[in-house]
């Protein structure tokens, strides 16, 4: 019976010697598969690259929008906020004793260098009542403010020779941020729905700064 394998190309045994060239050539080849393996990775990592930075460019840019629509919101949010506040506050103080005759609104300006803004001025013959806007009152907004009111007679000369009292206007206090402020002697005034109210305790007796 004829052998099955006479056709096949005589098996190389393990100790013979490889020719030079034949090892020249599968070194070759091997460079080459190494280098094109190396090409294909540092074109994925290209790639990836290209699309971290696009990605990173895109949340970017996301990021930027959703601030301006926030800062937007805020601001809008807080200009209805001193409108509401404005339109109840000559009543409010009159029944605390205080009888204010008019409001202004962002009184704003400059001071050796130093800007200046006070949300809402409340004024009669001899008194100033300062109010500060706030959609949610937290803690160092009332440090702020307070440190706000002490430079107020310097800031607006006009008002040097008035009694200066403050007020914090808010919807939401965080924590007891409201009660700080009464602690403060400022008014305190919560809009709620389409007015607003003071929510001092009854004793209450306000700081003159």
């Amino acid at each position: 019976m004829e052998n099955e394998n006479t056709a096949e190309e005589p098996v190389v045994p393990y100790n013979q010697p490889l020719d030079f060239h034949q090892v020249w050539r599968m070194f070759q080849e091997t460079d080459k598969k190494f280098q094109e393996t190396d090409r294909q990775l540092k074109e994925s990592e290209r790639i990836l690259i290209e699309m971290f930075q696009e990605t990173n460019q895109q949340f970017k840019e996301t990021d930027k929008k959703i601030l301006k629509l926030d800062q937007l919101f805020t601001s809008q949010w807080g200009k209805l906020v001193e409108s509401l506040v404005e339109g109840d506050l000559i009543k409010l103080l009159k029944k605390k004793g205080i009888g204010v005759e008019r409001t202004l609104r962002r009184a704003k300006g400059n001071h050796k260098g130093q800007n200046f803004e006070y949300d809402i001025v409340a004024i009669n013959g001899s008194e100033i009542v300062i109010v500060e806007v706030k959609t949610t009152l937290r803690p160092n907004d009332v440090d702020d403010f307070t440190e706000k009111l002490w430079k107020a007679k310097t800031y607006m000369r006009e008002y040097h020779d008035k009694i200066v009292y403050g007020a914090m206007a808010f919807i939401t206090a965080d924590g007891s941020s409201d009660r700080m402020a009464e602690k403060q002697g400022l008014f305190v005034i919560r809009a709620t729905g389409n007015s607003s109210s003071i929510i001092n305790h009854k004793d209450f007796k306000p700081k003159t700064f």
